[in-house]
């Protein structure tokens, strides 16, 4: 059974809130938190039959171009707090403007900006809140709003990164929106860009206060055994290709993989199931090479 909705205290700018259905208008249904303070939720997004008066219902909560608290039931890209890959969609003098999902494109401050942007360009933005104003506003400046609290944090523990930058090591991240953290090019066996989402795990935690961390689970819970990760960076070493298959010659194998052949017959598979690697007549490719070869 699902648990049963709890209405909000107050209404929260920038986060998905739970609220009561109050009363119909001309422009839409205001809905209203438990101390009673309301927002229009406008005609555009209401849906009769699922909002009946009394009903409660996830909205989620900015401000309209004259500054007043609106909801929605279109979700952004990113909340409060959280991080985004978001393309430029007009620029000023005193700032840019970035589409998030929403019909209200996000304002970025020129002070937010650690360069110029450009129309068109995708750059990885965090949402921040302007106490004051109560506007939502994307920061570029995001290394101040790293959590150097490491407490709860322990060895394969699953996260949710996006990566936020290309580095000579590999790719930096942001885990769970408050780590910095690394993915090392020579742990990754599959495509990996700026802006994607991505499970991954954390390897170490380093004492200055950033997190070594893996696409596969560490140890015992590996999905990816030690002889599925020797194929996969020989493959990598070797262009993405390997002129071997089920068929191969079982010296053949032990001599370049160390394996017997039902065990390497035993790994293909599981690549292959894992959408890792593709198999050919006479050759296996990286999955994510395939289109090229």
């Amino acid at each position: 059974m699902m648990p049963a909705k709890l209405q909000n205290t107050h209404i929260k700018i920038g986060e998905i809130n739970t609220l009561r259905v109050e009363r119909d208008t001309d422009f839409g249904l205001f809905l209203i938190a438990q101390d009673f303070h309301e927002v229009l939720l406008p005609n555009v997004y209401v849906m009769e039959d699922e909002m009946p008066l009394g009903a409660l219902i996830d909205v989620f909560v900015y401000t309209d171009s004259e500054d007043r608290p609106v909801a929605t039931t279109k979700m952004p890209y990113a909340k409060l707090g959280e991080y985004g890959y978001f393309t430029v969609v007009d620029y000023k003098s005193y700032g840019a403007f970035v589409n998030w999902g929403l019909p209200k494109d996000l304002f970025v401050p020129l002070s937010q900006q650690k360069e110029y942007f450009n129309i068109g360009k995708k750059y990885i933005l965090r949402i921040c809140l302007d106490e004051q104003t109560g506007r939502l506003y994307g920061t570029q400046k995001i290394g101040k709003y790293f959590n150097r609290d490491m407490k709860g944090l322990y060895p394969n523990k699953e996260m949710e990164v996006l990566v936020i930058a290309k580095t000579p090591l590999g790719y930096k991240v942001v885990a769970d929106s408050q780590y910095e953290g690394m993915l090392f090019d020579s742990e990754i066996f599959e495509e990996v860009k700026i802006g994607d989402r991505k499970k991954a795990y954390i390897k170490m935690v380093r004492k200055d206060y950033k997190l070594d961390l893996s696409l596969q689970p560490i140890g015992k819970k590996a999905k990816v055994d030690e002889a599925q990760q020797k194929i996969l960076q020989l493959l990598k070493e070797q262009g993405g290709q390997l002129p071997f298959t089920y068929k191969s010659d079982a010296e053949e194998i032990q001599k370049v993989f160390g394996l017997s052949k039902k065990n390497f017959k035993r790994t293909l598979t599981a690549l292959i199931e894992n959408k890792q690697i593709i198999l050919h007549e006479k050759f296996i490719v990286l999955d994510n090479l395939s289109g090229i070869l």
